[in-house]
């Protein structure tokens, strides 16, 4: 037996592309030949039962001396027979020998006229059924530009719309169904996106300033020190100390600007962490600095796990180390509680410090927002919105409020840790 080769895959690129150009490529022909189908195929099985239906009835013919009457007629016959139109009879009684060949004829005709019945019949309802399928096809037409009006005009809305006036809407009106549900879901996203393009600027405006301000001192002292007539090595010392604080100062923003972003992208893969021993090496790590500014650290660390990024989890304890060591008072203290809460992890800081506004407290939590700005220490306001990414990078729970002796109390509760396996994993410490 002969094999057949197998269609070259071009052949298959040119079906699929010419199957591609024939169908078609608007919703509104789409809905159209939809309708018009359904009625054509509900018009073909109409019609196909009526004919079946027509088609298997019988009709009865009586002959009471040899005329035609109907079965059940009030003259009594003398003789007669019976007749259908499939050419069966009974004969009732004897008569002359010309009956039956009366009774043929009649067959004959009956079944004639029930075949041109039935032809007239079909041939009637197709063309109506193609008058009325083009009727339907018409008004599918009508029908479908008329649901996709509200689409069209959505559609034109939204392509007016840029990042200069994405505070319009669409604001669409009507009953409560599938096109508002979408207007009003789009009208969600463009507030959304309102909301993190005005960031973004906030974000661009702040970093910009951040940046101009140290950039404005370096070309200061370089020029300083051009047009000095007399320089010694002292003046160059000394402008290059501050050149360097200056540089080191700039590096930490942009290493804040990057921290940012990572933890704004979100968690690729996450791993469990315990947030017991990088809370134990973020203690120790700020513990020198909190001793020479004469700051009492006090640390409450339970065991505590979580699924996260270990990095980004590190730089949020430390963050907060960083923040409540650096806007402290005298003699003031720093606590940092670790632990479980009802099987989720949690973090809590705090400290005191200048008293912050119950209205100051979220604004805190923005890029590039101190209480103060005098701060010339090298904090750009970057640390507590580093600290509010990671934290929402981790799908965490974190509550601020004013300390009632100043300060800021920071709360973060991490989500539930998954089980694999049905096994409940355990830190003993």
């Amino acid at each position: 037996m002969p094999v057949r080769p197998f269609p070259r895959s071009a052949d298959f690129l040119d079906r699929a592309r010419v199957a591609a150009l024939l169908k078609p490529r608007r919703v509104r022909m789409r809905l159209t030949l939809l309708y018009g189908g359904l009625f054509v195929l509900s018009g073909a099985v109409l019609l196909t039962v009526t004919y079946l239906l027509v088609a298997g009835t019988t009709t009865s013919l009586v002959l009471i001396d040899g005329v035609q009457a109907s079965p059940g007629a009030d003259r009594p016959p003398r003789i007669h027979r019976s007749i259908g139109v499939d050419g069966a009879g009974a004969a009732a009684g004897g008569g002359p020998g010309d009956i039956d060949q009366q009774a043929e004829a009649l067959n004959e005709q009956a079944q004639h006229t029930h075949q041109e019945m039935i032809d007239n019949l079909m041939f009637n309802a197709v063309i109506a059924l193609a008058i009325t399928s083009v009727i339907s096809i018409w008004l599918g037409w009508v029908v479908a530009g008329r649901v996709l009006r509200p689409l069209r005009s959505m559609t034109t809305t939204i392509q007016r719309i840029t990042a200069r006036n994405v505070h319009e809407r669409l604001a669409v009106e009507g009953p409560r169904d599938e096109l508002k549900d979408l207007a009003d879901t789009v009208d969600g996203l463009l507030g959304r996106l309102e909301t993190t393009l005005d960031s973004h600027k906030r974000f661009v405006a702040n970093a910009a300033h951040e940046l101009r301000t140290p950039l404005t001192l370096e070309h200061a002292l370089l020029e300083e020190s051009l047009i000095d007539r007399d320089p010694t090595v002292d003046t160059f010392r000394t402008n290059f100390e501050r050149l360097l604080t200056i540089s080191k100062q700039q590096g930490r923003l942009l290493e804040a600007l990057l921290f940012l972003s990572t933890s704004e992208r979100g968690l690729d893969r996450p791993e469990p962490v315990d947030l017991a021993d990088l809370a134990d090496e973020a203690v120790d790590a700020v513990r020198p600095a909190a001793g020479r500014r004469g700051l009492r650290l006090d640390a409450r660390i339970a065991p505590a796990s979580l699924e996260g990024d270990p990095v980004l989890v590190g730089r949020l304890v430390a963050n907060l180390l960083d923040n409540a060591l650096s806007y402290n008072v005298p003699a003031g203290r720093v606590q940092l509680t670790v632990g479980t809460r009802a099987g989720r992890a949690f973090l809590t800081a705090t400290n005191t410090g200048q008293r912050v506004p119950d209205d100051q407290v979220d604004r805190l939590f923005h890029p590039f927002q101190r209480l103060s700005r005098s701060a010339d220490d090298g904090h750009h306001g970057l640390g507590l919105s580093i600290v509010r990414s990671i934290v929402d990078a981790h799908g965490a729970e974190l509550t601020a409020r004013a300390g009632t002796d100043g300060g800021l109390v920071v709360d973060i509760l991490f989500p539930e840790r998954r089980q694999a396996g049905g096994t409940t994993h355990i830190l003993l410490r």
